[in-house]
């Protein structure tokens, strides 16, 4: 995985919510749908398709996914 449209795939298959480019800025509670759960698996399927750690306590303070993005994919 390596831009934001792959980001937004993963959101879409793995994690099952219909987000688009747009939401990716939004703050998490603005995202339809979203909730910890999706965070837990969304962090799973990260780990699983970039085969790094990611850190929870990191992402726990993310505010969008914007930046979980940014903490898990491009760092």
């Amino acid at each position: 995985m390596k831009t934001i449209d792959d980001f937004v795939t993963l959101i879409n298959e793995e994690v099952g919510l219909p987000v688009t480019v747009d939401h990716i800025p939004e703050p998490l509670d603005a995202v339809p749908g979203w909730d910890s759960m999706h965070l837990l698996a969304l962090l799973a399927a990260l780990e699983r398709t970039t085969g790094a750690r990611v850190s929870m306590p990191d992402v726990l303070l993310a505010s969008s996914l914007r930046d979980i993005y940014d903490l898990t994919v491009t760092a």
